[in-house]
């Protein structure tokens, strides 16, 4: 089993500072980096637990809902990792996705 805790916490972490970041820092773009990479986890998901199948996108709910969305795609992707390569890959995508937003 591999370990997914710096994954996981690297997801909480920026989905807090996604919730305590004023509305005009979501609405300049964090909002949609953050919506962003929810799509990219989900879909890599998808890809693991459903090969072959076309995957779907996930919604645009609004700027508010940016940080449940990062938070949902990535633990579900946490319990679907085979490898530690696959952690680090994450956890990149993660905090590069969280410079990008400048949160």
């Amino acid at each position: 089993m591999v370990d997914t805790t710096p994954l996981t916490r690297a997801v909480d972490h920026f989905a807090d500072r996604l919730r305590a970041a004023p509305q005009s820092r979501l609405q300049r773009g964090a909002a949609a980096e953050a919506l962003a990479l929810a799509r990219e986890l989900a879909v890599w998901t998808q890809r693991l637990e459903e090969p072959g199948t076309e995957p779907r996108e996930m919604p645009d709910a609004g700027m508010f809902a940016a940080a449940d969305q990062i938070t949902v795609a990535g633990h579900d992707l946490a319990l679907v990792l085979e490898n530690e390569e696959e952690v680090v890959e994450a956890l990149r995508l993660v905090e590069g996705a969280q410079k990008r937003a400048g949160v």
